[in-house]
């Protein structure tokens, strides 16, 4: 396959794609720096878990559900501080508002939040870190997929965070058969098997996956 550079996306903007609300940011701009303090808009129980976390976690932690309650509160016209977004058993956030779904992800340079109707999950890759993906490859790739990427850098996040996105959108995880249970057909443009949404971008030194439906398993 021939080098391709994904379309860029604006880091900073809120952006609406198949049915998803989707923001991307630094981590700079959101001051992600430890120790982190919760802004007066974080709900009791929100602060009861951000409390529970190591001191290392909180910041990810906190800019990451603010990034989402924002994301939430631009969808539905909520207030910030009365979106609340609280960890599932399996460790998926759960948002309060009934029929929504979110999904967050970090990497050492940038944040990613999406809410959606339906199932959906996000999932940043840093360009930077193709050489680890590369030798992790094997544990979500089949050999059909390898191929597609060609040993090129975007190609390889690509792949890989369209992977990680899926497995959240199924809350599943990443290191079991799940991932391999859903093929990437193609790269440019992404698709995948089954009744699922793809979109990927590049966010500045990152890799953007999205992938809206799945099983979202409900509960």
């Amino acid at each position: 396959m021939s080098h391709t550079v994904f379309p860029a996306i604006a880091r900073g903007r809120v952006h609406r794609w198949g049915g998803a609300t989707l923001l991307v940011v630094r981590c700079d701009t959101l001051g992600r720096r430890a120790p982190w303090s919760l802004p007066p808009l974080f709900t009791p129980a929100e602060r009861h878990v951000f409390r529970g976390l190591p001191a290392w976690r909180q910041a990810e932690w906190g800019v990451g559900r603010l990034l989402a309650k924002s994301v939430v509160s631009w969808a539905t016209g909520l207030p910030l501080a009365e979106v609340e977004i609280l960890p599932r058993a399996d460790g998926s956030p759960r948002v309060s508002v009934p029929g929504l779904h979110v999904s967050i992800s970090h990497t050492t340079h940038h944040v990613a939040a999406v809410t959606a109707p339906g199932a959906v999950g996000v999932d940043l890759c840093e360009t930077a870190a193709a050489p680890a993906v590369g030798r992790a490859a094997a544990h979500v790739l089949v050999p059909e997929e390898r191929r597609l990427t060609g040993e090129v850098p975007e190609l390889l996040t690509a792949a890989w965070a369209l992977k990680e996105a899926t497995v959240k959108a199924d809350r599943r995880g990443l290191f079991g058969e799940a991932p391999r249970r859903v093929r990437i057909l193609a790269l440019t443009p992404p698709t995948l098997s089954g009744d699922r949404r793809t979109l990927v971008r590049s966010a500045g030194t990152a890799t953007l996956a999205v992938v809206v439906g799945g099983d979202g398993r409900d509960g």
